[in-house]
């Protein structure tokens, strides 16, 4: 005895200063103002246009297509505060000048605070943290403030990056920073005269609250000069970070500065260069978490872009054949949860769901008038409805990524008795999932209403899916399906249930919108 099927009619971020400067330019009244934030933020380069279609740019070496620094209205303010820094920059130098340590101590100093800087770990969107902070406090207390400043300016040398007009505006602010942290511990007890631990234990305590202080305060000018949020936000973000860090590395630099007075300055090398190792592991590490939810987003997209194909495909089918519409989203939602009984992953359970909304798809390429003819097909007809699997891997096959679903929806006629179509495979010959599909199909087409017949009560499908069993049908799928069908309701045997016909709705609505497209 052989059971029906649908079809066989035949059959039965930054802490340190202007860190808080994401961008500039930027408009946040529209998603492209938005846009532009989020690409100066992360130090992409912007495109030569703006957000409002136009730009001026001052051409770096003649090179038109590059610019050192845009050129607009809503940047003067800005530009004006660029260049108030660097004077202020300039006299504090002059006034502060003396003598300086050996330029391999500064020049290490100010390379280990620049690679520090360009491996800034991540904490919020807008704000960023580094150990920067270890080198820039420790020549303040061991070097004095001009020191500070020197290596502070040096630092932001090294880290030249766009967006440019960034950079013109942090690198005087860090130099400024760190010899305000130098001025205060040297009102402690100057550099050369710091021996005791105690003494340098307060210097350094002091360089640390004036150095976060007076980031804090460039911080709150810089967003002021943009009008980017208010000052209590900012602290709000940005006081807890710099508390937990005044904290955490005062303690570290004093014991820094002490190891440099008893032995050299190889004490700090020691112990900086592991430091900043550790903080490119971490960045490495929130890079590749950041990478990953990443491609979960894209295979997430992927999945949607798969079922909004399917839909298209299954709306196509309906539209063709009224009788049979809604029939390929009943037997998806059968075939998912016949998968999960049967204790299958979750990605099978994903795979055979697309593949029972399309498994019929192959019925686009059959001759007109055949599926909606009422009567007995002739043997000829009933050869060529037996193709529709075969053409439904022929269109599936040409989409990139459908192999497997081709090759089960080719499958899901075959019989385990190795009786069934186009290829007369036998048993665990036939892929898991397309037996599955056959199941669910058959069950569905006996249950519905056709133009040759009504639609049969599900314990009368029920009990012709049993008889069937090791010749048409898997048993394990049938006690599977049987167990699924038990503890349902009349709506979910029927196929009548609000997921059924939701689903449909959805296959048809994005088949409408590719029609219209």
């Amino acid at each position: 005895m052989e059971i029906p099927r649908q079809g066989d009619v035949h059959r039965l971020w930054r802490t340190e200063a202007t860190r808080a400067l994401p961008g500039l330019q930027i408009s946040r009244d529209n998603d492209a103002g938005r846009e532009a934030d989020h690409r100066l933020t992360h130090g992409e380069t912007p495109s030569d246009v703006g957000t409002d279609g136009e730009s001026e740019a001052i051409p770096l070496l003649g090179d038109k297509s590059r610019a050192l620094i845009r050129i607009d209205g809503r940047n003067l303010p800005i530009l004006a505060w660029a260049a108030a820094l660097w004077i202020s920059a300039v006299i504090a130098g002059i006034v502060l000048a003396a003598d300086l340590p050996s330029l391999w101590i500064l020049g290490g100093l100010a390379v280990l605070a620049a690679v520090a800087e360009r491996q800034s770990v991540p904490l919020t969107r807008n704000t960023e943290g580094s150990v920067a902070f270890l080198p820039f406090v420790f020549t303040a207390v061991a070097f004095g403030p001009f020191a500070a400043l020197v290596v502070g300016a040096l630092a932001g040398v090294g880290d030249v990056r766009r967006p440019y007009l960034r950079w013109a505006v942090y690198l005087p602010i860090r130099a400024l920073t760190a010899a305000a942290a130098g001025l205060a511990a040297s009102h402690v007890r100057p550099p050369t005269e710091l021996n005791a631990l105690g003494e340098i234990l307060l210097a350094t305590l002091a360089a640390s609250i004036v150095n976060e202080l007076a980031d804090l305060f460039f911080n709150l000018g810089t967003q002021a000069i943009r009008r980017a949020g208010s000052a209590y936000s900012l602290i709000r973000a940005l006081g807890p970070l710099l508390m937990v860090q005044s904290l955490l590395y005062t303690p570290l630099v004093a014991l820094l500065v002490y190891g440099y007075r008893l032995y050299s300055v190889a004490v700090v090398g020691a112990f900086l260069v592991p430091a900043i190792a550790l903080q490119r592991v971490i960045l490495l590490y929130q890079t590749q978490r950041e990478a990953v939810s990443n491609l979960e987003d894209l295979n997430a997209r992927l999945e949607r872009a798969n079922l909004s194909f399917a839909g298209a495909l299954v709306a196509t089918l309906d539209a063709r054949d009224r009788y049979t519409a809604g029939h390929s989203a009943a037997v998806a939602v059968y075939c998912r949860d016949i998968a999960e009984r049967m204790g299958l992953s979750g990605e099978e359970q994903q795979l055979v769901h697309l593949c029972g909304l399309v498994h019929d798809i192959g019925k686009v390429g059959l001759p007109p008038g055949l599926l909606e003819k009422g009567g007995a097909l002739s043997l000829e007809e009933r050869r060529q409805m037996e193709q529709h699997p075969v053409i439904g891997e022929r269109i599936l096959s040409k989409v990139e990524d459908y192999t497997d679903i081709a090759r089960i929806v080719r499958h899901h006629h075959e019989r385990v008795d190795g009786l069934g179509y186009p290829d007369n495979l036998k048993g665990e010959n036939i892929p898991l999932l397309s037996r599955i599909i056959a199941v669910a199909d058959a069950y569905n087409a006996m249950t519905s209403d056709r133009p040759y017949r009504d639609a049969m009560p599900s314990r009368v499908a029920r009990l012709r899916l049993a008889q069937a069993v090791e010749s048409q049908f898997d048993t394990s799928v049938v006690a599977a399906f049987e167990a699924v069908l038990a503890g349902a309701s009349d709506a979910y045997r029927s196929g009548q249930r609000g997921d059924f016909s939701l689903e449909a709705k959805k296959a048809a609505q994005v088949g409408l919108r590719v029609a219209t497209a």
